[in-house]
This record gives C-alpha cells, sequence and structure tokens, in this order.
C-alpha cells in the first residue's frame, strides 16, 4: 500500500471512529461510566476498605505538600550562603535538608505503599463484581453471543480490569498531589512576583503575580496543543485492545483443540488464522506509533524548554533587584514545581489515552452486564412459567429460526415425573434450537413451557460434557460441594459407569478432558448423573456418540439407580421403537408461520442481534 492510500485509509478510519462517538449512546460518556465503575466498586466487599486507602493518600499528599514547601523555602538560606561563601550557614542548611528530605523520604515510601494497596483493592472489588455479574445464571450464555460486546470475556475481566485499577490509581493520585502542590506553590508565586512591573513607552505598567500567570500560560499551551495531538489516542488504544483480544483468543483456542488440529493436519491453515490476527493487531500498533510519535513532538519539546523557563521567568526579578540570587532560586524551583502540577496533563496525555480507551471497553461490559440480565424485547417469545412439581407441560410450543419456525406436533404435552418421552425431528429441523429452546436459553418463538417449580433439571447436550477444573469428586458434585454426597458414593457412580479405574483418581487434579477418551468422558458426564440422581434429564442426542458396551451401562443406570428419573430425549427416528421410552414427540416445521422479526434478525450463528460497542472499535 501506499503511503497516499494508506493516509487516505487512516483518515477514513478516524472520520468513522469520531462519528461513531458522536453516536454513542450516554453510557459511553466519561462521566457516566465513571459513575458506572466507581458504584460498582464501592459496594463491593472492597468499598471501605478503598475509602479509608484513599483518605490515608490524601492525608500523606497534603503533608508531603507541606514538606516540599518547607524544601522550597529552603533554597533561599541555601543558595544566598553559598552567593556569600559563608561555610557556616551552608552546613547548617545542609543539615536542614537532611531532616526535611528524611521525612519526605518516609513520606513517599508511605503513599507509595498506599497507592499499591489501592491497586490491590479496587482490582479486589472491580473483578469480583464483574465476575459476579457475568455468572449470573444464564447471563454469560447470553452476553457470550450478543456481538461485539460479548468478545472475550476474559480479556476484559483479566488484562483490562487490571490495567484500568492501576493506571486509574497512578493518575488519580498523580492528579491529586498536581492539584495540592498547584494549590500551594501558586501562593509561593504570587508572593514573590506580585510587585513586579513592565515599563512600556516610559510609562510602567504593574503584573501581580506575574510568575503564577506566566505558569498558567505555559502550561495551558502545552496542554491544549496535547490535547490536539493526541485526542485520537483513545480510540487507537481501544481498537488495539480488541485486536491484542482476538489474537489472544485464538491462540488459546489452538491449544485446545491440539488434537483434532494435528490430526486433521491443519496447522498451516491454523497459522495462516494466526498470522491474519497478528498483522491486524500490528496494523493498530502502526496507527498507535504514528499518533505517539506526532504526540511526543509536543511532550518532549515541552518538557526541554522547562529545563531553562523557570530561570527565564524568575529572571527579570533578579536582574531588577527586587530577589536575590538565593530568591530567584526559590521563584524558579517555585514555578517548577507549578508547571510541573499544571503539567501533568500533558506529561500524562498517551497514558490517560490508554486509560481512557480501557475504562471504555470495562464500562461498556458491566453496562452490558447490566443489561442482559434478560433478553430484549421480541415481537414473540415462548413464555417459562414456574408450576407444580411433578410436571413438565409444553403449550403450542413453536421456535422461531432463520429458517423458518419449527413446532411440535403435539399441541399439549405434559410429561409426569418417571416418564421417558422422545422427540424426534423431520429431516432439517434443529435437534440444538429445541434443546435450547426447552432449557430456556432459546426465546424466540411462541408457546408456553412450565417447568416444575424446587425440582433440579439436569441438562446433557451433544457431544462431551463440560468438564470443570479440579478433581475427579469436584467434578462429578459439580455444580455443588462434594460434601454433600457420602463419599463412597463417588466411587459406586464411576463403578456403575464402567469408569472402576479412575476410583484411585478422584482427589487428583488433571486435565481430564485430555486424558479421558471422548466415550470415558460422556460416561463421566452420566456417572455425574448417577449419584446427583436429579428428577429430571433433559438430553440432545446424548446416546448416539456411546459405544454399546457404554450404552448399556447407562440405560441400565437409567432403568434402576434413576427409575423415578423423567428423561426427555431429543433423538432419532430409529429410536422410537426403543422401549425404553413410553411416548413419542415429533419436531416438524410449521407451514405458513411467520417468523417474528426479532428472531429473524437474532437467529443463526448468534443467539441475539449482534451489534457494535460505538467508539470503542471502529473497524
Amino acid at each position: 500500500m501506499s503511503n497516499s492510500a494508506g493516509t487516505k485509509l487512516q483518515q477514513a478510519e478516524d472520520a468513522a471512529d469520531a462519528a461513531a462517538a458522536r453516536a454513542a449512546p450516554a453510557h459511553t460518556g466519561l462521566a457516566a461510566q465513571m459513575h458506572l465503575i466507581s458504584r460498582a466498586l464501592l459496594a463491593s466487599r472492597a468499598g471501605k476498605p478503598l475509602l479509608v486507602l484513599m483518605v490515608a493518600i490524601v492525608v500523606v499528599i497534603i503533608v508531603t505538600a507541606y514538606g516540599q514547601i518547607r524544601l522550597n523555602s529552603w533554597n533561599k538560606p541555601f543558595f544566598d550562603a553559598l552567593s556569600r561563601r559563608d561555610l557556616p550557614a551552608f552546613v547548617a542548611q545542609l543539615g536542614v535538608f537532611f531532616v526535611i528530605a528524611g521525612i519526605l523520604l518516609v513520606l513517599n515510601v508511605a503513599q507509595r505503599w498506599l497507592v499499591e494497596m489501592l491497586k490491590v483493592k479496587l482490582r479486589e472489588g472491580l473483578v469480583l463484581d464483574l465476575l459476579h455479574g457475568w455468572l449470573q445464571p444464564r447471563r454469560a450464555f447470553w452476553l457470550a453471543n450478543a456481538g461485539s460486546i460479548g468478545d472475550n470475556p476474559d480479556q476484559r475481566m483479566h488484562e483490562d480490569a487490571r490495567k484500568l485499577c492501576e493506571l486509574s490509581a497512578d493518575l488519580g493520585t498523580g492528579l491529586l498531589q498536581s492539584v495540592i502542590l498547584l494549590g500551594t506553590f501558586a501562593g509561593v508565586l504570587w508572593v514573590v512576583s506580585q510587585g513586579f512591573s513592565v515599563t512600556i513607552g516610559g510609562r510602567e505598567f504593574g503584573i501581580p503575580g506575574f510568575m503564577l500567570w506566566a505558569a498558567i500560560a505555559y502550561a495551558a499551551a502545552g496542554s491544549l496543543l496535547s490535547y490536539r495531538v493526541g485526542r485520537g489516542l483513545i480510540r487507537r488504544n481501544a481498537r488495539r485492545y480488541a485486536r491484542e483480544a482476538e489474537l489472544r483468543f485464538s491462540l488459546v483456542r489452538i491449544n485446545e483443540h491440539l488434537d483434532g488440529i494435528t490430526l486433521a493436519a491443519g496447522e498451516a491453515d491454523e497459522r495462516r488464522r494466526l498470522e491474519r490476527d497478528l498483522f491486524e493487531v500490528l496494523a493498530a500498533m502502526r496507527r498507535l506509533v504514528t499518533g505517539l510519535t506526532n504526540l511526543t513532538w509536543v511532550t518532549a519539546g515541552f518538557g526541554w524548554v522547562t529545563n531553562v523557563a523557570p530561570i527565564m521567568v524568575a529572571a527579570p526579578l533578579y536582574f531588577a533587584g527586587t530577589i536575590s540570587f538565593g530568591g530567584m532560586m526559590m521563584a524558579a524551583a517555585a514555578f517548577t514545581q507549578a508547571v510541573s502540577s499544571l503539567r501533568w496533563f500533558v506529561d500524562n496525555f498517551s497514558v490517560i489515552a490508554d486509560w481512557r480507551a480501557t475504562l471504555l471497553r470495562v464500562a461498556n461490559f458491566r453496562h452490558a452486564l447490566a443489561g442482559t440480565a434478560v433478553p430484549p424485547e421480541f415481537d414473540c417469545n415462548i413464555t417459562y412459567a414456574d408450576g407444580e412439581p411433578g410436571r413438565v407441560v409444553i403449550d403450542g410450543l413453536q421456535i422461531a429460526s432463520r429458517a423458518g419456525l419449527e413446532m411440535l406436533q403435539e399441541k399439549e404435552v405434559v410429561v409426569h415425573a418417571g416418564e421417558r418421552i422422545l422427540i424426534v425431528g423431520a429431516p432439517g429441523t434443529s435437534h440444538a434450537l429445541l434443546f435450547r429452546a426447552l432449557a430456556g436459553l432459546w426465546p424466540w418463538g411462541r408457546g408456553r413451557i412450565v417447568r416444575p417449580r424446587d425440582e433440579m433439571t439436569l441438562y446433557v447436550p451433544s457431544g462431551a460434557p463440560y468438564l470443570p477444573r479440579g478433581t475427579l469428586r469436584e467434578i462429578l458434585a459439580y455444580p455443588r460441594s462434594p460434601g454433600r454426597f457420602p463419599p463412597l458414593a463417588f466411587a459406586r457412580a464411576l463403578t456403575r459407569l464402567g469408569l472402576e479405574r479412575l476410583v484411585p483418581l478422584l482427589d487428583q487434579t488433571r486435565h481430564w478432558e485430555r486424558e479421558l477418551s471422548p466415550d470415558e468422558q460422556i460416561s463421566l458426564g452420566f456417572a455425574r448423573i448417577a449419584l446427583q440422581s436429579p428428577p429430571w434429564l433433559l438430553m440432545d442426542d446424548a446416546f448416539s456418540a456411546l459405544s454399546d458396551e457404554a450404552l448399556a451401562r447407562v440405560l441400565a443406570v437409567l432403568g434402576n439407580e434413576l427409575a423415578r428419573t423423567a428423561v426427555i430425549y431429543i433423538g432419532r427416528a430409529a429410536q422410537a421403537r426403543d422401549p425404553f421410552f413410553s411416548a413419542v414427540l415429533h419436531l416438524v416445521k410449521a407451514s405458513g408461520g411467520q417468523v417474528p422479526r426479532a428472531a429473524a434478525a437474532a437467529a443463526g450463528a448468534s443467539v441475539l442481534a449482534p451489534h457494535n460497542v460505538p467508539g470503542e472499535d471502529g473497524d
């Protein structure tokens, strides 16, 4: 790509980002995002420790500012002693310096400890709040299918939350310190230069507080120029973090599926995918490098000028005889402190842009967590209700998808405790959508599902079950505590499903999804069912992946230990003759049915209609 073409592409992307930022909803505003995160932090269990730490930091900064005022005042007698070649006064002032410096050292160490502890507590409160919201019942599922806002939640809760807490603590402390120092040293500059005047055309004009106004003008010029040059860094940082998350997700996904990739000899194809993700990261980094380079012209330029600016501003007072040499050095030091405080925005603009981009990602994620407790509005929807124990009612069920409406041919179905129901699908119908609809994960369609109140249902999807990280004992008891079951029950459940070799390994933690064959993983899932003895089972063609021997064991357990467990099984037409099932239902295409508008937009690859978060990722 030529330089001109690259420049035009960059200009187009920046224009699109600016338009997206203008169209952003209210929750993407800085004040709204800070309020959202602050409220979550204060409501967490880390809220009170956070308040204590922040008060302690404020006290330490105020005391430090007083110490720096005393140190600034020390400049005058010290440099005056040097100008007079007064050795005793020089030595005495050195002693004063070491006392003040020692106290400031203790305060600096205390401030560092408090700030680092603030980062720890900020992260504790924020991550616990995000985890609590993310792992509400079914919320993580809804969010994962809600478009770009649900991409890589691990990145947002781990890396983005960590960075946000660390940058917030550092920037917040620095800003507070700058404000307090500015307030203290502004008074020094005003007093030192309150009698300053200039003569123009034979007339004398007084400029009270000349050095203070000079410091303000100098810092304001740098801040405005920094903002104008570096304002695009926020969007570029946000874009980079989005691309980094995608690359990280791709790497993790490959690591989790090494067996399948290796068996398919798919390394070259996966490498091409990773290279594509990497190139997108590098492109985002190059745009960020350009912005940082342009900003450095401003920050570095003002940094060099600051080396002589204090002396240049204080020199007229010295040459006019208003102040001594020591007074000039004291005024120059006060000017440096004031400008340093006023230049906080200039010196930290790239960090502020980084913080703003991170806040945008975390706050949008937090807002999405609060907004996905229930699905969005539909034109039509399946109604879920709790009913009397011992029965499931499925009334007029229709399921909407992009391909149209599917329905149970039987209009009103009542499943009683202990019954074994088979649902077979006509060609072209979706087992997975029916399973999700019955489980409450796919509400698009029509009809009503009444589930038994206060009775547990275990859901068994097709394929290998989810094996949480932990011991086999914890996997079998999941999501309950192992202590709720008799110790011997674990070994009995494994043995009953032909997994007796795993009994000595019950208390070992391994990567079980790698060590167990697919058949053993499915059998382990049924061992979990045998242990927990749920009153209701909903299965999506879970028998088809089992060997004949394993299937015989599963059916024996369901026919004996779990004889009172009701089973709703979504399977195949050939299983209709199986005496295990007491009734057969039929999933068919609904003729002439109109797909609800919201469902048509949402169905397919995503459960929810995908959307982009304005201002977060303009690509």
